[in-house]
């Protein structure tokens, strides 16, 4: 008979099995033995309770949440624009109603950017390359105006007036050459003839600060001179330059040589100011403003553009203008102001 093992041993674990289905039998005090229990009896299958078996949460191998596809292929179809403000104001609203969706919205958007970036930079390199390869006779745009005037001052009648202007614009050059003439005749007699040219060179030097030249060619015997001349160079900034709005301005030396029809012939010095803005208000309506001021110790002379552009069909525009000339010391029999109300045609190639 094999002995059975000590109860000290056995008990702590029936204890904790299941306490109400085991039974611990010890001796009585007087019969039990110093070094040892005599026995144990069992009370009967152990039984061991365990938490119910849970089945296992399935695993389904999904992708990550994507933005939805109508608003996908919404900002795909603007992307391939070149609408920019387009763009922005869908990525605006596409991120406040898909805020989970924000960083797969933003990089489709900066992959937009770059794209249109990357596109602006290789444009620009080849209207670079192209300019370089022009001839002297290339890339010139001008435009030419016809039109009627009304005068005031030393004449008060209606006339005919006619202008071109020739721009060439390269990377650091700019040439512009205008011309310039108003003419009028009233029964038979000859009442105002004023004839004008211009040729002015731009080089860029830095970030709109730039050096010009100036040569200028005047005949107006109304005002009682039959030729000036004038020379002059100096240095220009271009204040603002946007797509919708330019304002330049430029200052220097000039010398003037005028052949007056009843004074002597006069060689002077003068400082020369010039200001040039013009604003597209919108895609239809522009307007110019144009100042020049000769300043001279003897005699000075100021002259003032005013013009209101409107679009009318491709190339057509409807100019109405306004100019004002003012000499100091002007020739004898002569008013100093001349004042000129224009509403002409310009077509611009």
């Amino acid at each position: 008979m094999t002995k059975s093992p000590p109860v000290l041993a056995i008990l702590p674990f029936l204890v904790v099995a299941h306490p109400a289905v085991a039974q611990v039998l010890l001796p009585d005090d007087s019969a039990a033995d110093d070094t040892a229990l005599e026995e144990v009896l069992p009370a009967g299958p152990l039984r061991v309770e365990v938490p119910p078996f849970v089945d296992p949460v399935p695993f389904i191998d999904a992708d990550p949440p994507r933005l939805a596809k109508p608003v996908r292929k919404l900002l795909e179809a603007a992307m391939k624009t070149e609408d920019t403000e387009a763009v922005a104001a869908l990525v605006k609203f596409a991120r406040q109603t898909n805020p989970f969706d924000k960083d797969e919205i933003d990089a489709m958007n900066e992959a937009y950017v770059n794209r249109h970036k990357l596109l602006i930079e290789r444009r620009a390199e080849a209207d670079r390359e192209r300019i370089r390869r022009s001839g002297v006779l290339e890339l010139w745009k001008g435009q030419i105006e016809l039109g009627a005037f009304r005068s005031t001052g030393n004449t008060s009648n209606f006339g005919y007036t006619g202008a071109v202007k020739l721009d060439r614009k390269g990377i650091d050059w700019q040439h512009t050459i205008q011309l310039n003439a108003d003419y009028q005749k009233d029964t038979g007699t000859v009442t105002r003839e004023q004839y004008g040219a211009s040729y002015q060179p731009r080089y860029t030097l830095h970030d709109g600060v730039f050096t010009y030249g100036r040569l200028q060619y005047e005949k107006d015997e109304i005002q009682g001179f039959s030729d000036r001349y004038s020379a002059s160079g100096g240095f220009g900034y271009r204040v603002i330059k946007s797509d919708d709005m330019n304002l330049s301005v430029e200052a220097g030396p000039a010398l003037r040589r005028t052949n007056y029809v009843a004074d002597p012939n006069e060689t002077t010095w003068s400082a020369l100011t010039t200001l040039d803005f013009d604003w597209r208000v919108n895609g239809t309506l522009k307007l110019t403003q144009n100042a020049t001021s000769y300043i001279g110790s003897d005699d000075s002379t100021f002259t003032s553009l005013t013009g209101l552009e409107a679009g009318m069909a491709r190339g057509l525009k409807a100019k109405l203008s306004y100019s004002i000339k003012h000499e100091t010391s002007p020739a004898a029999g002569t008013l100093p102001t001349d004042t000129i109300s224009r509403f002409s045609l310009v077509y611009g190639f």
